[in-house]
């Protein structure tokens, strides 16, 4: 059985699905209090990632972990407490989510330092491990849904600065064949998409989706900086901020991983945007 933490999420829905349909035994785990949609077999089981010993139910007769560090609440979590309980309770593999930041911006206590502890957590844990370091998510765009619905306008800073979004599907596919296929223990892998995408090009490409112009508006990074207060702390604010607006060229770099493990080309912020458009209209 895999269990899967952040199962509601951008990647663990997906990966949910993924494994449910390689006819994979599945327990989803989430913290909300309802039960979420799930596909037919697959066991819910509701925990906090911050209170290890509620992860017990879940790891009943587990041999693999997707373990997802939450984002900008990783500083809450114990990841060694986590992964401990998981080994007591039979898990032999863990493939952890992780961050390009922890390379690319270790100085950061946000992006690169927490990030450090928690892998070290992970390759310390005695479990075969595969660690996934996606760049920016394709799926960052849902920010602008309530704009583009209601005004056809997406504004963001640094309209010109490209970077190689991931598409969260793609994630999704690495990590389930990194939990079921050996091959990939010991292995750490920077996840992208297959080109460079500004703001104004992905306020393009969901134009094109929704066959209407959407309208670009560039805001400084002060402006941007203010909006973004609204549901991120400040230390990652500033970080992302810095990744979006002067990328170094490792975050600019198109990675070959997700075409060495998948065995095809990872998919465009087109392709997501087609795929993803009814959450604009």
């Amino acid at each position: 059985m895999i269990v899967v933490t952040g199962a509601t999420g951008n990647v663990g829905r997906t990966l949910v699905q993924t494994l449910a349909a390689a006819g994979e035994q599945v327990t989803a785990v989430s913290r909300g209090a309802t039960e979420p949609a799930l596909p037919e077999g697959v066991r819910h089981q509701r925990a906090d990632l911050t209170v290890p010993e509620s992860l017990r139910p879940a790891f009943a007769g587990a041999t693999a972990l997707f373990l997802h560090d939450t984002g900008i609440s990783a500083h809450l979590l114990d990841p060694r407490a986590i992964l401990e309980l998981a080994k007591s309770a039979g898990v032999q593999r863990v493939v952890q989510l992780s961050s390009q930041g922890v390379a690319t911006r270790p100085e950061s206590a946000s992006h690169g330092q927490l990030g450090h502890s928690f892998e070290e957590a992970v390759r310390g844990s005695g479990l075969e491990w595969t660690i996934l370091r996606p760049g920016a998510f394709a799926s960052n765009a849902y920010a602008w849904a309530e704009s583009v619905r209601a005004e056809r306008t997406v504004a963001a800073p640094f309209g010109e600065v490209g970077l190689p979004v991931i598409d969260p599907s793609d994630i999704a596919e690495v990590a389930a064949v990194a939990l079921r296929e050996d091959g990939h223990a010991g292995q750490i892998y920077t996840l992208t998409g297959p080109e460079l995408s500004t703001p104004r090009q992905r306020a393009d490409n969901l134009g094109a989706a929704l066959g209407e112009p959407i309208r670009f508006v560039e805001q400084t990074r002060a402006q941007a900086h203010t909006q973004m207060l609204h549901f991120m702390p400040e230390p990652v604010v500033e970080t992302t901020l810095d990744i979006i607006g002067a990328p170094t060229p490792e975050e600019q770099r198109i990675s070959p991983d997700v075409t060495k493990v998948l065995g095809r080309a990872p998919h465009t912020f087109a392709d997501w945007a087609r795929r993803n458009i009814i959450a604009f209209k």
